[in-house]
């Protein structure tokens, strides 16, 4: 079995003690919780056959404590051109060129972002994709990770959606 890391950013009260206690009880005695900047998060270091089946677990054991939902799971899939350069070990100036197609085997994978006042985004899916170094595990990860926060913010913004047959239509097309 092996070790997978992840980090559960987690919507409720984690300094309550109940909250800590339904927790650990939970078994999530694998994990670090804490707030930062008014945003709760889990950090695990978790033990199973497969990365999806660590979050899967970790998510149904989070949500099962009292007034805790999870909002997505970290790293996030959507980078900025740092972000990609911080996970490869390599500089921005580096990572700018392979966008450019002026380094590497060209072909790297089109943003899916142009924001002028944000910057530019890009999946990191479709960057470990492109990538040929990484392993197959990180490449699954990469797409699972992608996969659970678009399922997770379906389900928040769904509970925020007052036209039923809206949301019906939409969650018909997953």
């Amino acid at each position: 079995m092996s070790e997978h890391e992840f980090t559960l950013v987690i919507e409720g009260d984690l300094s309550d003690e109940g909250v800590a206690r339904a927790l650990f009880e939970a078994g999530c005695d694998d994990a670090t919780f804490g707030v930062i900047d008014g945003v709760g998060y889990g950090e695990f270091i978790r033990a199973a056959p497969s990365f999806s089946e660590a979050v899967l677990s970790a998510v149904r054991q989070v949500e099962s404590a009292p007034s805790l939902r999870v909002r997505r799971v970290e790293p996030d899939d959507i980078v900025t051109m740092a972000e990609i350069a911080e996970r490869l070990d390599r500089t921005r100036e580096s990572v700018r060129l392979l966008i450019a197609g002026r380094r590497g085997p060209g072909g790297f994978p089109p943003p899916v972002s142009h924001g002028r006042e944000r910057g530019r985004l890009w999946r990191w899916s479709d960057v470990a994709d492109w990538l040929e170094k990484l392993e197959p595990e990180e490449r699954e990860a990469a797409h699972f990770i992608a996969a659970v926060n678009a399922a997770l913010e379906l389900r928040h913004n769904e509970n925020q959606m007052s036209d039923d047959t809206a949301v019906k239509e939409l969650l018909s097309l997953v």
